[in-house]
């Protein structure tokens, strides 16, 4: 099977914790190439990757056919737009873009390159979340009135880099919302509605660093929320519906795996603690333990090298990811203006 050439284009936390071991870990690509300043980082540890200091060097790389942007929010999409021009295949780190305009140009110009243009989504893959997304697709929980996810963290003191400044993309909104809204679309599509509080909690905080979305689907609340003053976390998820409720702590481990330098494809790979494992109450009051669902984010990957063989749809879409931009643009002007905001 031939492997895709694949050229990593920034080698920050994302680049390096998450896209460039999965990349490696992937069936049908192989790292060739990685675009970063850190050029002692990448050659340490992936020596066979050709080292670029300049990223539009990457992508006039002739050898290069896909192109992975794990760069600062605000370079997304100058930069995917480079490679897509260039007729590169390209995956974007999400966010996707800081505008669902800019998202739509990509879009159509993916499509006049006949390119494939994907967002990576990778939270899709989260041992917890895909245990809930069984749940209710199943039918366990019978109709879904009420779903809150949580992604909550304990960091009082500001963290040195760009996610933390005050430059476009960056604050939690665009960071983890991307992430819970995209799991709340996956889930029941696009909402009617959305209504958000956004602000600053820590006193020397320059961006966002808190946010509570609820998403209007009729009858049906979507609530997501995330804030970096929790010491002692409520659940990730709840999950009530007609047929009863499912309640899951704790966070899918891979993350915390791979800044440990562990790699895909071991043992317990993507497993949750036992102690962790979510309950299920029938309508009858009857509670259950559910096992949790391995997490595997090699799927993405995986799913990307089968499309640009031809083998399949990509995992996320362009449009899937836009239409993440668009809430979070809708929740923006609910914020500032203090007002629901029809979708």
């Amino acid at each position: 099977m031939h492997a895709i050439p694949t050229g990593l284009i920034g080698y920050g936390t994302a680049g390096a914790f998450f896209h460039a071991p999965l990349i490696a870990a992937a069936e049908g690509l192989r790292l060739a190439a990685i675009g970063s300043r850190r050029i002692d980082e990448t050659s340490r540890d992936f020596p066979e990757a050709r080292a670029y200091e300049n990223p539009q060097d990457l992508i006039n790389d002739p050898a290069i056919e896909l192109v992975v942007i794990a760069a600062p929010n605000d370079a997304h999409a100058p930069l995917a737009r480079a490679a897509l021009e260039a007729g590169k295949h390209v995956v974007v780190d999400k966010p996707f873009t800081l505008t669902a305009a800019d998202a739509d140009a990509l879009i159509a110009l993916a499509a006049e390159k006949r390119r494939h243009l994907s967002v990576f989504q990778n939270r899709r893959w989260d041992n917890d979340f895909l245990t809930v997304r069984r749940l209710v697709e199943d039918g366990r929980l019978g109709e879904v009135a009420y779903f809150e996810a949580h992604f909550d963290r304990f960091r009082p003191e500001i963290k040195q880099g760009w996610r933390e400044t005050d430059v476009p993309g960056s604050g939690l909104l665009y960071d983890l919302g991307a992430h819970l809204i995209d799991q709340a679309l996956v889930l029941f599509g696009l909402p009617r509605a959305v209504t958000a509080d956004v602000t600053r909690q820590r006193a020397a905080a320059k961006v966002d660093d808190y946010f509570h979305l609820v998403l209007d689907y009729g009858p049906r609340r979507a609530v997501l929320h995330a804030s970096v003053l929790v010491r002692d976390p409520g659940p990730r998820y709840l999950v009530h519906g007609d047929g009863g409720s499912f309640v899951k702590y704790g966070l899918d481990g891979q993350e915390a795996a791979l800044r440990e330098g562990k790699r895909p494809g071991g043992a317990g790979w993507g497993e949750d603690d036992p102690g962790l494992f979510g309950r299920f109450t029938d309508a009858d009051g009857t509670s259950t333990t559910i096992d949790t669902l391995p997490g595997r984010y090699t799927a993405y990957y995986d799913g990307v090298a089968a499309a640009i063989r031809g083998e399949g749809e990509l995992p996320v879409s362009a449009r899937e990811a836009r239409d993440v931009i668009r809430v979070i643009e809708a929740a923006q002007v609910s914020a500032r203006e203090r007002r629901t905001v029809a979708f």
